[in-house]
């Protein structure tokens, strides 16, 4: 199934892309594409529907493919060949940071370049969007704790994250920084996640075209290694890094700072179009 969210910014309701390609709503069949509706049994219940049943809706703009996110975690230098762009060894275990959920937009909403901004990035990753919770998952369980995948575009400001001390979270939590979508596809239609291929281009030029083939870390296990350090509940993301072609590893590199179109997309899970606007 494709799921997403369809209407204005924070009043989006839930909806289904049928075979034919005609959104349908599910408003009044589940409250929102979130939470419990995204457990086994909450997806089983959508799978029962006849989507030619279901009303069809004319879609202005499509929302956050998840609502009421819990955590949106992300997984750092998961590509050796995007390490090696950064200039920084393999990781020996994952690295893990977060972006707020109020960086969360939809994935053709505009990006904003944040005030004091020289260095705002992107980086076109697969989603990971937990279906059934649990804590110290282990790796042979671990698919079944996934709901489905998505599109995301980890966009992140480079000095904010790099040069500014601390951690990476504040280059990468900005409002905007987080467009997910456009669906949630789920488990069943993926045969293999390790196998996706993946693009980003900036007005139309392709700076990344990668496959989740070269991840260190895979899937299955980003969601047990997560599980050891916190619960994961339904509705919870992972974005499990980028592979080569960011703006930070071109030579010189490559900034946006406002006025550009990004398209990205994710083999079988859509495509995502942003206006980026300059700093405010």
């Amino acid at each position: 199934m494709k799921l997403m969210r369809v209407g204005p910014a924070g009043s989006e309701i839930p909806a289904i892309l049928d075979a034919a390609g005609t959104v349908r709503s599910l408003e009044g069949m589940v409250p929102d594409i979130a939470g419990d509706v995204l457990t086994p049994e909450g997806l089983a219940r959508i799978a029962a529907l006849d989507p030619a049943q279901l009303p069809a809706v004319t879609v202005d703009r499509i929302g956050p493919c998840v609502g009421r996110v819990g955590k949106f975690l992300c997984i750092g230098l998961n590509y050796a060949d995007h390490a090696a762009e950064s200039g920084l060894p393999i990781p020996e275990e994952p690295v893990i940071f977060t972006k707020t959920t109020s960086s969360i937009v939809g994935p053709d909403d505009d990006i904003q370049i944040p005030r004091g901004s020289t260095k705002t990035d992107w980086e076109v990753e697969l989603g990971i969007v937990i279906g059934k919770g649990g804590v110290y998952i282990d790796e042979a369980d671990a698919m079944d704790h996934v709901a489905g995948y998505c599109v995301i575009n980890d966009v992140s400001e480079r000095e904010f994250q790099i040069e500014r001390g601390g951690t990476w979270d504040k280059g990468k939590g900005c409002d905007t920084f987080g467009p997910i979508g456009p669906w949630l596809v789920t488990r069943d239609e993926v045969a293999d996640p390790q196998a996706l291929s993946m693009w980003l281009e900036v007005d139309g030029h392709r700076y990344q075209d990668g496959s989740t083939a070269t991840m260190i870390f895979p899937v299955r296990v980003l969601v047990s290694y997560v599980s050891q350090f916190m619960s994961l509940q339904p509705g919870d993301i992972i974005s499990t890094g980028t592979p080569p072609g960011v703006g930070m590893g071109q030579k010189p590199q490559v900034y946006l700072k406002g006025g550009e179109r990004i398209r990205l997309g994710v083999e079988g899970l859509g495509v995502q179009t942003q206006n980026v606007r300059p700093a405010l």
